[in-house]
């Protein structure tokens, strides 16, 4: 699937070429992504539940939640991607990619971490690739942040950047893949006249900002759409949907033409996340 590789293997160069339906698995800002085929999982962290949840430690962070990420001991809860590769029942049954959600309490109403964290985890030797989700406004300053601090590909809402394709452009200068993100009520028009300058389009099926929502079934039309435009530009671009999929409902979105799936509640709410992880990978097989 393209730019979606195994745990454990390096990635210095990512190829769009061939690309296969792949699933992504949320924990909130931090993930990981699994594809459909040789399938690929994305995790993302973003509150204390879920580092709690992942790392089996109670972290006090409060209002120090950048701060705590941002420090040394970050790394001792991402002993990850070895637990979270090696450990981590999500991750070990298939996790390849790292999800960045980027939130800054001012586009979106939540806030999660930053640059620091991304770059924590490369210092920390991790080469999975990075898929960063900015939920920000203004745009531009932090795509020079991330693509310093490891990222490989940068998504960002069309309506925070005053000048859109600048912004894309300022992605691919700093050496990372470009991305577009569409939210439920965003209209199709945004993105039209620049599809071609983008790796991955990510439509959101819920309001973006917190995790645990509904699915928003009038996404599917949508994403319909979407994948029409993706074929008639005859590029190899990345269609993902994020937001309340889970394994009743991820046969009809990738029916419908998704080939990236973000998962968060459906994962971690589950007894068994490797056989959850599993069922998903027949589903969409």
């Amino acid at each position: 699937m393209g730019f979606l590789v195994s745990p454990g293997v390096q990635v210095n160069e990512v190829d769009l070429t061939n690309v296969v339906p792949a699933v992504a698995t949320s924990i909130g800002a931090i993930a990981g992504a699994f594809q459909k085929g040789p399938v690929s999982s994305v995790v993302n962290i973003s509150s204390e539940e879920e580092l709690v949840e992942i790392f089996g430690k109670p972290v006090t962070t409060g209002n120090q939640f950048e701060t705590f990420f941002s420090a040394a001991n970050f790394l001792r809860y991402t002993n990850s991607l070895k637990v979270v590769r090696a450990e981590s029942a999500i991750l070990n049954a298939g996790a390849d990619w790292i999800h960045f959600d980027v939130m800054d309490n001012h586009y979106v109403p939540n806030l999660t971490i930053g640059p620091m964290v991304c770059k924590s985890l490369r210092d920390f030797g991790i080469k999975d690739f990075i898929d960063v989700h900015l939920m920000v406004e203004p745009v531009d300053d932090l795509v020079k942040k991330f693509a310093k601090a490891g990222a490989d590909l940068i998504s960002f809402h069309p309506e925070a950047s005053n000048h859109v394709d600048r912004t894309l452009g300022k992605i691919k200068d700093a050496g990372c893949q470009s991305g577009l993100v569409l939210n439920p009520a965003s209209p199709l028009s945004l993105i039209e006249d620049l599809i071609e300058e983008v790796d991955l389009i990510l439509l959101m099926s819920v309001n973006p900002g917190f995790g645990g929502q509904k699915f928003i079934s009038r996404t599917l039309p949508k994403i319909k759409k979407l994948r029409s435009l993706i074929d008639q530009s005859g590029k190899d671009i990345r269609l993902e949907v994020d937001g309340g999929i889970n394994e009743q409902n991820i046969k009809e979105i990738s029916d419908a033409g998704a080939d990236t799936f973000v998962m968060g509640s459906a994962i971690f709410n589950s007894d068994d996340y490797k056989k959850t992880i599993s069922t998903v990978r027949n589903l969409i097989s």
